[in-house]
């Protein structure tokens, strides 16, 4: 994993900022409540945090229309305080990824401002534009009739976030816009995004996580183009910052892998088969679903990518719904023992360690739409406004889970049966087996379309520890040709061995020696 040893145990923990802790009463989190809250983090057993885009933004896509860089949003604080939580967590031993945003800006980024001019300048090719105000570029939508000169842009995800220019690995003969990745435009971009990794390296963040990281290179259906782009990142990285990791949302572990990421988030959405277990209407952590495409495609993935199995499952994220939608009790902590003995860093996004509920019929807050219910406050008391912040409640960025029982930090710490205290127990046991760690090797011994138990072996450094799974309401079987050992770690009643013959009990997860 080149220089950067700490991922090989890393546990990561998303932080949404906005929602995560207010510490000046805005009804908006800030980078002093994170800080506030890293012991938090660590108590539970995490090392490392992703901190989603905390750029100077005007908000429209929760910081993924990025104004400026390198600023960052006064909402949540200033360049120092942002410096200084990077030194709080390395203080603690802990790490911390950025969320780099290269594939767009926010039409109010000078960038931009100064491509719409008609006059030739040096950001007139810093984005895709074509040379005919009524035809955008093909596959995306565009942004029209807004500037000095002729043309229209495209845009990546909403229309106010214009697409960076990277370059057409395949440029048509016919679209005299549609410049190669080697010409100077392309490359100016490449490098303006360069500087700005420098940038927040040097002021002490450990990496980044990288927004949309297949998507730069456009005519690009193989993703070679797309691949160089990142193998050039790789180069500069591994010239003045060796150490630094990097993560990216790119769902092809194959190609990501070879780019130079270290690791690549499975995703919700694409071909991975991700929510099979736990976000559709029989999910299989939910007791009556199936897992057996999604193991075939998760080793499709890693026999791609050489083995190395460098991918991230995430408990959830900004983009999805939350998991207690849809997985509860059994089901829920059973999904985590399936999270934390996976290859690949694990990912828990906040809140989701006391079981936070997805809020059902908000509004759309800052581009968030269906996405807005799982990205509510953090509930961490009992208290005004569940202690995320003193501000008047119709002041708060997204208004908290009405719910008289909704659960708390307060109350899962105090709660020594909680899901959080499974959690950390959980974790507890990954750091302590370096064969359920990132590195550690996997093969599935037991997944059948539509049946229960799921079983796989995972290795390291002389060990090997068989993960047994049953989220199902029924006792099920499998057959096994080695020796059960010592269980390191069990929820439920334990799985017995009968000959050549596995028992597993209903609602049971354990992690045995063999």
């Amino acid at each position: 994993m080149n220089n950067v040893k700490w991922l090989e145990n890393a546990v990561f923990y998303e932080i949404y900022p906005q929602s995560f802790n207010d510490t000046d009463g805005d009804g908006i989190g800030d980078f002093q409540g994170i800080i506030e809250k890293i012991g938090y983090i660590k108590e539970l057993g995490c090392n490392a945090v992703w901190m989603n885009p905390c750029y100077d933004s005007p908000f429209l896509d929760a910081g993924y229309d990025v104004r400026d860089y390198y600023k960052a949003a006064p909402r949540y604080g200033t360049n120092d305080d942002l410096k200084r939580l990077f030194e709080e967590m390395h203080r603690r031993d802990m790490h911390i990824l950025l969320d780099l945003v290269p594939g767009h800006t926010s039409w109010e980024h000078k960038w931009f401002r100064e491509s719409c001019r008609g006059e030739r300048n040096e950001f007139t090719d810093r984005y895709i534009w074509t040379d005919n105000t009524w035809e955008a570029p093909e596959g995306m939508n565009a942004l029209i009739g807004i500037a000095e000169r002729a043309g229209a842009c495209g845009v990546n995800f909403f229309s106010h976030q214009p697409a960076l220019n990277y370059g057409y690995y395949k440029p048509k003969p016919d679209k005299p816009w549609q410049q190669p990745v080697d010409a100077p435009g392309p490359k100016a971009t490449l490098e303006a995004m360069k500087d700005i990794m420098r940038f927040w390296l040097n002021m002490g963040c450990d990496g980044f996580r990288v927004d949309m990281a297949h998507s730069l290179v456009k005519n690009d259906e193989e993703g070679k183009g797309t691949i160089a782009l990142w193998q050039n990142v790789r180069e500069f990285l591994d010239r003045e910052f060796p150490e630094a990791a990097m993560v990216s949302e790119w769902g092809e572990p194959d190609k990501s892998l070879r780019g130079g990421f270290h690791m690549d988030f499975l995703l919700h959405f694409g071909s991975s088969h991700y929510n099979d277990l736990f976000r559709c209407d029989k999910p299989f952590f939910g007791g009556e679903g199936d897992a057996s495409e999604f193991v075939s495609k998760y080793i499709e993935n890693r026999e791609r990518s050489g083995g190395k199995g460098l991918m991230c499952i995430p408990s959830g994220n900004h983009d999805m719904y939350r998991l207690a939608k849809f997985i509860h009790d059994d089901g829920l902590r059973i999904s985590f023992a399936f999270l934390l003995s996976m290859p690949g860093a694990p990912f828990i996004y906040y809140g989701d360690e006391i079981g936070m509920r997805y809020v059902e019929g908000l509004y759309s807050v800052e581009g968030g739409y269906e996405r807005t219910g799982s990205r509510s406050p953090m509930q961490w008391s009992s208290g005004r406004n569940a202690g995320f912040s003193d501000a008047p409640e119709d002041k708060l960025y997204i208004a908290l889970d009405p719910s008289a029982d909704r659960p708390t930090v307060e109350a899962a710490m105090a709660d020594k049966t909680s899901l959080w205290h499974e959690i950390q127990d959980l974790i507890s046991v990954r750091m302590a087996h370096p064969a359920l760690q990132s590195c550690g090797d996997i093969d599935f011994v037991y997944c059948e379309k539509k049946k229960y138990p799921l079983a796989y072996l995972r290795t390291g450094e002389n060990e090997k520890i068989l993960v047994i799974l049953n989220p199902s309401a029924k006792a099920v079987e499998f057959a096994f040709d080695g020796v059960l050992g010592e269980a390191v770690y069990t929820y439920g009643e334990k799985a017995s061995q009968s000959g050549g013959v596995i028992k597993v009990p209903a609602y049971s997860a354990g992690f045995y020696g063999v």
